[in-house]
């Protein structure tokens, strides 16, 4: 009788042991790879920033020439989109009025949640940019 008690509570302690170990690898994954996710969704809004700078930056020739400042709506998407891509993220760029913003969507491989079935976290990030006064002289 003794024995049998024995071999069920190491029954009990093996399972509580395996639930324990896929706590343990679900928190390790939410630490390794969710510190991936955030440092990737920080790239990913420097690059939409950095993009729609670069968009807001493309003013009319001819409007500048006439003396006012006018946002190039085709070179605006043209330079945002060129960004994006060199920065290895393709994103979708739009034009309104004289704000360019531009939004990038991506997944980011995981390594220890891919244990799971999890194997990759979305990312992606928005931002817009407006040229609210171009080139301005300095006085001397």
């Amino acid at each position: 009788m003794a024995s049998r008690q024995c071999a069920l509570h190491e029954g009990s302690v093996s399972a509580f042991v395996v639930l324990l170990l896929v706590a343990l690898f679900v928190v390790l994954g939410m630490v390794v790879d969710g510190g991936s996710a955030l440092a990737a969704h920080q790239s990913a809004v420097d690059e939409a920033e950095q993009a729609a700078r670069a968009g807001a930056g493309s003013l009319s020739v001819d409007a500048l020439r006439a003396g006012s400042l006018q946002l190039d709506p085709r070179a605006a998407i043209a330079s945002a989109e060129a960004f994006t891509v060199a920065a290895g993220h393709p994103g979708a760029v739009t034009v309104s009025g004289s704000v360019v913003t531009v939004s990038i969507h991506y997944r980011v491989s995981t390594s220890v949640l891919g244990i799971v079935g999890i194997g990759a976290l979305p990312v992606s990030a928005t931002a817009s940019a407006v040229d609210i006064g171009g080139v301005v002289r300095g006085s001397r």
